[in-house]
């Protein structure tokens, strides 16, 4: 068990991180939620009843969201795109292990299986980490909407104003400001890791290139 422990580690603890960061979400959410309603003369929620409110809804999946573009992006935009020096980027002028064509390589026992199969499967398989990302991104963008829609209603409703449609909802620009706010922030981050470790160094983390070589050299 601790040899797996240690053998998942980071998967572990960002997975604890995420429970932990995510209950207090739901703990704070629910107070703040109650503290809104009773303002406006109605009764405050449960955190059972919290999590199925469009507030909940929203606030999550707008920020998961982001991270999920941002990381398909991400893996796509480093097959193509180069930064000098990060340790965030493939090398520059020569072939990375990344590029090579996996039909052309040897097939062992510990080959994944779309490798051995070929074709389409393979095809499939090249891609699907972004794939996966790209899905993931759709389906929070898709639930913030619902989520979004639900809790603009609510706050119509509560002002004697009409309702709108889930389209009608996409179409404002209290969704789309949403939805730049958060987006703006991730591919600012990433900029700076990528621009800071060209010259910066974290010793012992493969997100840094090694302490003592150049700031020209490029990739980790």
């Amino acid at each position: 068990m601790a040899k797996w422990a240690k053998e998942h580690g980071l998967l572990l603890v960002n997975l604890a991180l995420f429970l932990i960061f995510f209950g207090g979400m739901i703990l704070s959410g629910a107070a703040t939620y109650s503290e809104e309603q009773q303002a406006h003369g109605e009764a405050g929620v449960s955190v059972l009843q919290f999590l199925g409110t469009g507030e909940f809804v929203e606030a999550t999946f707008e920020n998961w969201e982001s991270e999920f573009l941002q990381m398909a992006l991400y893996v796509v935009l480093t097959v193509f795109l180069f930064q000098k020096g990060s340790s965030e980027s493939k090398p520059m002028g020569k072939e990375a292990p990344q590029d090579e064509d996996p039909r052309e390589a040897a097939i062992k026992k510990a080959t994944p299986w779309p490798v051995k199969r070929g074709g389409m499967v393979l095809k499939f398989y090249e891609h699907s980490l972004s794939i996966l990302m790209f899905a993931l991104f759709l389906a929070s963008f898709t639930a913030h909407a619902l989520g979004g829609t639900e809790a603009y209603n609510e706050e119509q409703q509560s002002h004697g104003e009409p309702t709108v449609t889930f389209l009608q909802y996409i179409g404002t620009s209290r969704f789309w400001f949403e939805s730049f706010q958060n987006w703006q922030s991730e591919f600012l981050a990433i900029a700076v890791l990528v621009g800071a470790s060209v010259y910066l160094r974290e010793k012992g983390s493969p997100e840094s290139k090694p302490v003592a070589e150049p700031h020209y050299e490029t990739g980790s």
